[in-house]
């Protein structure tokens, strides 16, 4: 499984509907299943992104594939980046030259 951290801003829709944001985050998780991404969790954030959220998926394809059908849908607008655990880390790092 690969790790990600999505950040996250609510659209104009989103905002409106900012009501339905434990329904809405109950249908990211179920639409997550469906590509094979689980949302390990999600927290309101202050500052430049108003959601954090911390996923991981089967591979890359997974991702962008959960990543688009969330767009689509258009309460939230992402920026998802690759994150490496550090047992993968140090991993990597073992493995220099």
């Amino acid at each position: 499984m690969s790790t990600y951290m999505l950040l996250c801003n609510f659209t104009e829709q989103g905002v409106r509907t900012i009501k339905d944001m434990p329904q809405r985050r109950a249908a990211a998780r179920e639409l997550g299943k469906k590509f094979g991404v689980d949302i390990k969790a999600g927290y309101l954030a202050m500052g430049t992104y108003d959601l954090i959220i911390h996923a991981e998926a089967t591979d890359d394809e997974a991702m962008a594939k959960f990543l688009l059908s969330l767009a689509a849908i258009g309460n939230v607008r992402t920026t998802s980046v690759k994150v490496f655990p550090e047992a993968d880390v140090d991993k990597i790092i073992a493995g220099l030259a």
